[in-house]
């Protein structure tokens, strides 16, 4: 998951563009003004319906604070990884739940769930919003919405491919070394590859470039 090379967009606000988030006000409908700061890149991965403005179930995504591509290894480095006992400098390799990019390195897991807040969403492409997570209700739910009818598939950065492998029988049947180096990168907008052994989970990955400040 490489650095994003920047692109010219259009704003939800021309403010965006005139502070450049750094502390920035946005008003947001039928709330008071939310400020903003701007952040090093950070990288959602979410779950839902490309078409949703809105819905549930924000509790399953996670957070990488850190672009985890430049920390990942390499498939064709797998059994150097498990000889080190799965030791990756600041992370550890979990062979229960495993995450992939699309040029083939093995991913940390992002932190589980993405916290309560308002964050600056974007895709790369046309469309800059703000993701809003709400706290957990009392049945463990966490509701998302996204402003100005924006579509989560607006604020996907499509480039960046993530997906997610667990044990489909034992903790045994699912191992990198059955996602040979040379399936990959994966054709862009191409789907992730089913490993043998494994279930797949796919995830949209959104940019973060801001986050609410009180």
């Amino acid at each position: 998951m490489p650095a994003p090379a920047r692109r010219p967009q259009r704003l939800l606000s021309s403010l965006l563009l005139a502070v450049g988030l750094l502390m920035l006000p946005v008003q947001a409908p039928a709330e008071s003004v939310v400020k903003f700061k701007r952040v090093p890149t950070q990288f959602i991965a979410a779950l839902g319906d490309p078409a949703a403005t809105s819905g549930s179930g924000a509790q399953t995504w996670g957070l990488w604070r850190r672009d985890p591509g430049p920390r990942g290894v390499w498939l064709r480095n797998y059994e150097a990884l498990k000889a080190s006992g799965g030791h990756a400098g600041d992370w550890r390799f979990d062979g229960s739940d495993w995450w992939l990019e699309e040029h083939g390195l093995i991913m940390e897991k992002p932190d589980f769930p993405v916290p309560p807040g308002k964050y600056v969403v974007t895709g790369e492409r046309e469309v800059t919003t703000v993701l809003t997570v709400h706290p957990r209700d009392e049945d463990g739910d966490q509701r998302w919405e996204l402003d100005g009818g924006a579509k989560l598939y607006d604020v996907t950065h499509l480039p960046c491919r993530s997906a997610r492998y667990t044990p489909a029988a034992g903790d045994a049947s699912c191992s990198p070394a059955n996602a040979p180096q040379s399936w990959f990168p994966v054709t862009p907008g191409g789907p992730m590859p089913q490993v043998e052994g494994c279930n797949k989970q796919v995830y949209a990955v959104l940019l973060v470039i801001g986050v609410a400040v009180e």
